[in-house]
């Protein structure tokens, strides 16, 4: 029995959208995971998804200072190429190629469900590019060319790994084989969903007008501090138990925040800072942010300044990538009935 025909080598598969303005929200809900699912015995690819971002359009230099950026934040996280295969999306064209054959896969009215192409897309859904709304198929591609078992993703991203799973179960019914895995999402940690410092009800977001309401990944240490201590809080303690957030949003998300810095559970944070008010809750918070991010934004900066060091480790990754892809595309031409040469 072989891999490209009915099992599948555990796999864990990601991506991040270069579009600038990496926050605390991208660190904790996916950067510092990826980190540490390198360490977990299985294969780890991760890679900036560059084809998705150009769905809306993009100043070229923006775009090329963005994948660098990014990929400077996932290597000072501790993203290490020795262990993970790090690239970005359009050095492997397999990303691409299996892309068009999902699309002819996958049906209009499981695109037309898609929550985040009419959240994007608003009310001038006619002036949206067809990338836009045709990129949850192409997000299948990027999980399925490597035959990624498990994809660490956010709530907001469930969605399109259930699409991802009917597009492999329809691809696998129409043409009689197994040869895609029913992927996994991997949804866990404290702060999957990290919340705006100044609205505990909006998700924290480089969009936000106000920078206060985010901690970047470029600030630091006297800047993360700074925004720590303005965060929107309430007057009343931190309870002793779980139940006695629910009701205060900006708690809540101050609480997952050190919860998910510490790699502590949110009811050890609790148990630990109970009945503490923010007056001493904040300064604990202060600490352990600084000592968390400021080496990261440190380490962004120097890499930052080596852009050609980057582009070869992107290269190096890809290059890696592209021996697990190929072979995948490969077979997936011949189960299709395309011929090759």
């Amino acid at each position: 029995m072989t891999e490209t025909e009915t099992s599948f080598t555990p796999r864990v598969f990601s991506g991040i959208q270069p579009s600038g303005g990496l926050t605390l929200g991208n660190y904790l809900g996916a950067i510092k995971r990826f980190v540490d699912m390198q360490e977990s015995g299985i294969q780890t690819l991760y890679c900036m998804v560059d084809l998705h971002a150009i769905t809306v359009w993009q100043d070229p230099a923006d775009l090329t200072r963005n994948t660098r950026e990014l990929a400077a934040g996932y290597l000072a996280a501790g993203i290490d190429p020795s262990k993970s295969m790090l690239f970005n999306q359009s050095q492997v064209p397999e990303h691409a190629q299996l892309g068009w054959i999902f699309n002819c896969v996958a049906r209009m009215g499981w695109m037309k469900r898609m929550t985040q192409f009419k959240d994007k897309a608003g009310k001038n859904a006619e002036n949206a590019s067809l990338g836009l709304f045709g990129y949850p198929a192409l997000m299948a591609a990027d999980i399925l060319i490597y035959h990624a078992t498990h994809v660490p993703v956010g709530e907001d991203q469930k969605q399109h790994i259930e699409l991802t799973r009917d597009i492999a179960a329809k691809f696998n019914h129409d043409f009689g084989v197994d040869f895609f895995p029913m992927t996994e999402p991997v949804i866990e940690g404290a702060a999957t969903r990290v919340m705006s410092l100044r609205d505990g009800s909006k998700k924290m977001s480089k969009s936000d007008p106000s920078d206060m309401s985010r901690i970047n990944m470029t600030d630091d240490a006297d800047t993360i501090a700074k925004k720590i201590r303005k965060a929107k809080t309430d007057p009343e303690p931190l309870p002793e138990t779980l139940d006695g957030l629910a009701e205060r949003p900006e708690a809540r998300n101050l609480v997952n925040i050190y919860a998910a810095l510490a790699d502590q559970s949110v009811e050890a944070v609790i148990a630990e800072h109970a009945g503490a008010q923010f007056g001493a809750f904040k300064p604990a918070l202060v600490d352990l942010a600084v000592d968390k991010l400021a080496p990261i934004s440190t380490e962004m900066a120097r890499l930052m300044n080596d852009p050609a060091e980057i582009d070869r480790l992107l290269g190096q990754g890809a290059a890696q990538a592209r021996e697990i892809a190929t072979p995948i595309l490969e077979k997936t031409y011949d189960i299709v009935g395309m011929v090759r040469s």
